[in-house]
């Protein structure tokens, strides 16, 4: 196999600069550039809507490690100015009412704690100096207190150093066995330590080192885990109380996606109020009326089902009276934030292979699209000013500025084009087709960096997981249909039945139904891509995916195998009926196969993969994280075993030390490298000297 330059110097050693790299215009994106390309996020609008602040993640070239500080832009756009030293590794920035003090997160005291900073310049301060690390914090609108989430044992409810002392008893016993009596045992990437993520209140001081527990009596995890953040949680605009969402830490736990609303006062020993008991399904997001009378937050409305649509609704908290907000509009709100005004409610949606951000209406419930491409998230608006992150299929995010009326944008930060200077990325192209059941779906084409029309390129064919995911308009840094493009592949992409953004009855098509209707619209989308751009090589293909993308892998290679020269299974789920008892998140399993692996084993059994691997024939490379306690590491060895006992060609990637993504720098660009060899071994590169530089 012909290397190029970038992977001949890293197996050297990682020596090769890239700023060499970027001199050999033109070039299609490398994985190195990527790993280690700035990143933009965590953007913070000052009140009066003049600057924003946000956090600038770079990684150092040789050592691969990364470090982020704060930076701070008008809104107007300019140069942006750094706030915080670059060795500090800061994060969750935020900004006093009147604008003149940051607030953030380090460990550079050995420990994560609260800062501040004056944002007319000086040195950080550290005003927290607590026994536990700080996970998050917000501040009240008063300025006067802070809420915290610090992780401590679920019966330390009295003071913070139950938990010190009960930490330094673990670590001094001999035995390393526990034992435990309910699930979760492990969640995520992480074992059930007894601890719970626990929300505390403090006066906000420059010398915080005593937080008071609030809202003991509800025994749950404040953020959720794995993926919770502080948007599950809102002061009321007279300090006086906190709602927040969480799921009952018991038993019922691993099955349940229960989360309610809960309302306690900062005073006092005073029991939260479940504002939501009457849903038992999932409640979130809380956003207070200026006037603190009216509570926005979003909400499901069937039990058990993750991927339900997120219905905006408005509680009148005197009453309690319920209402839904733009009941009609068939999306699911992503996130939720009040304007200036009050009359509308800012909310980023998935909208036809994008993400975009609507106003709706908080009266009629009209929506107006503000945003029309890439994908739109964490937006914060104060004035006449909103400011957003924005990425797409060329760029990662960027701090965007815009008017919340009538969205006209401008960018704050570079894109990656501006960033990566000599790179040339693949233009991209969405189309439809008539799928499942004659419904319309949606794919993308992505061309090579090197296309050259009347040419064919070998085709990189991506699968995303979820099910209930897209692989739309949008960057990602574990699976960036760039990074084959700039291997000279074209790479085509299907939403098929299960994907978001298509309206809910779309989203649900999949559930119990992973093998067919999915599988359907992956042969019409391919034949369909194949018949409009004559420019794919039907003959040169490779199918790759991850967690359920690793699935329909694997079921490709004993349903659908004809079309590939090789596949790769990431994370994916081998044996159904074994996942079902394996699995943590046992909503999930249940949800998408009707009931139980007890109760209804034949639905698990439908589509397994696992009953089909003596047609298994396509060369395949198997990815797996031990940590992957979503998709247990189990899975992917079986399915290498399953190659190997046939003598199918197969290779096994595996990394110790991640999840159910490829986290680590180092790690990703492995990763990259064996996938991106894998396809070279079997469908060629996309041209003579395709991925190098010229």
């Amino acid at each position: 196999m012909k290397q190029s330059l970038l992977s001949a110097a890293l197996l050297a050693g990682l020596s090769f600069p890239l700023t060499v790299l970027a001199q050999l215009a033109p070039h299609g994106l490398q994985i190195e550039e990527m790993a280690t390309m700035d990143r933009y996020s965590s953007p913070v609008l000052s009140a009066d809507g003049s600057v924003v602040v946000f956090s600038k993640r770079v990684v150092n070239k040789e050592t691969l490690k990364a470090s982020s500080s704060l930076w701070v832009v008008s809104t107007k756009g300019g140069a942006a100015r750094q706030l915080t030293p670059s060795d500090w590794n800061v994060n969750s920035p935020a900004l006093s009412s009147d604008g003149k003090t940051l607030y953030f997160l380090s460990a550079k005291s050995g420990s994560m704690q609260l800062y501040s900073q004056p944002m007319s310049g000086g040195a950080p301060q550290q005003i927290s100096k607590l026994p536990l690390d700080v996970g998050g914090f917000a501040i009240a609108p008063d300025g006067k207190q802070i809420a915290l989430t610090m992780e401590a044992y679920a019966d330390c409810t009295d003071d913070l150093q139950c938990t010190v002392d009960r930490d330094k008893a673990n670590g001094e016993r001999k035995a390393t066995g526990k034992v435990f009596d309910r699930m979760f045992i492990r969640h995520w990437d992480a074992w059930n330590e007894g601890k719970l993520n626990r929300l505390y209140v403090a006066p906000l001081s420059g010398n915080i080192t005593d937080a008071r527990l609030i809202g003991a009596s509800v025994k749950a995890d404040t953020p959720s885990r794995p993926f919770g953040d502080l948007s599950e949680m809102a002061w009321s605009p007279d300090s006086r109380s906190i709602i927040y969402s969480a799921r009952l830490a018991n038993a019922d736990e691993p099955l349940s996606t229960n989360f309610d609303l809960y309302q306690v006062p900062v005073e006092g020993n005073v029991e939260p109020r479940n504002l939501t008991a009457s849903n038992p399904a999932w409640d979130t997001g809380p956003v207070f009326s200026a006037d603190g009378k009216t509570l926005y937050y979003r909400a499901m409305k069937r039990p058990g089902f993750e991927a339900d649509r997120w219905q905006i609704r408005a509680m009148d908290l005197a009453t309690g009276a319920v209402r839904d907000i733009a009941a009609n509009w068939d999306r699911s709100a992503d996130s939720l934030t009040l304007s200036a005004d009050g009359r509308s409610l800012i909310t980023a949606a998935g909208d036809v292979g994008a993400q975009k951000i609507f106003r709706v209406d908080v009266v009629n419930g009209k929506v107006t699209l503000l945003t029309k491409a890439g994908t739109a998230g964490n937006v914060s608006i104060a004035g006449n000013t909103m400011v957003y992150t924005l990425n797409s299929l060329k760029s990662g995010d960027q701090i965007m500025a815009a008017t919340p009326s009538n969205g006209a944008a401008r960018a704050l930060t570079p894109s990656a084009s501006e960033l990566l200077p000599g790179v040339k990325f693949g233009d991209a192209e969405q189309f439809s087709f008539k799928g499942w059941n004659n419904e319309t779906v949606y794919g993308y084409v992505v061309k090579p960096w090197n296309y050259q029309p009347g040419k064919k390129y070998p085709v990189a064919f991506l699968i995303h997981g979820g099910p209930q995911g897209s692989f739309g308009d949008g960057w990602s840094y574990r699976w960036n249909p760039q990074t084959y493009t700039g291997q000279g592949y074209a790479a085509v992409m299907i939403d098929f039945h299960g994907s978001t953004g298509y309206g809910q009855a779309f989203t649900d098509a999949i559930s119990q139904h992973w093998g067919d209707r999915p599988l359907e619209d992956l042969q019409k989308g391919w034949a369909a891509a194949l018949s409009k751009y004559d420019f794919l090589d039907g003959d040169k293909t490779c199918a790759l995916g991850a967690s359920y993308g690793g699935f329909m892998v694997n079921w490709i290679a004993g349903n659908w195998n004809s079309p590939f020269k090789c596949l790769v299974s990431h994370d994916g789920v081998f044996d159904q009926r074994m996942m079902g008892y394996a699995t943590e998140e046992l909503w999930f399993t249940e949800w998408e196969n009707g009931g139980s692996a007890i109760a209804n084993p034949a639905a698990y059994e439908k589509y397994n993969p696992v009953n089909h691997t003596s047609k298994w024939r396509v060369p395949m490379l198997v990815v797996q994280g031990q940590q992957d306690f979503r998709i247990p590491a189990e899975q992917g060895i079986a399915a290498f075993t399953a190659l190997q006992l046939q003598k199918v060609p197969s290779k096994f990637l595996y990394f110790p030390d991640e999840n159910h993504w490829v986290l680590k720098p180092a790690n990703s660009i492995l990763w990259h490298h064996t996938v991106n060899d894998w396809l070279r071994q079997y469908i060629g590169s996309g041209s003579e000297n395709a991925g190098t530089a010229k």
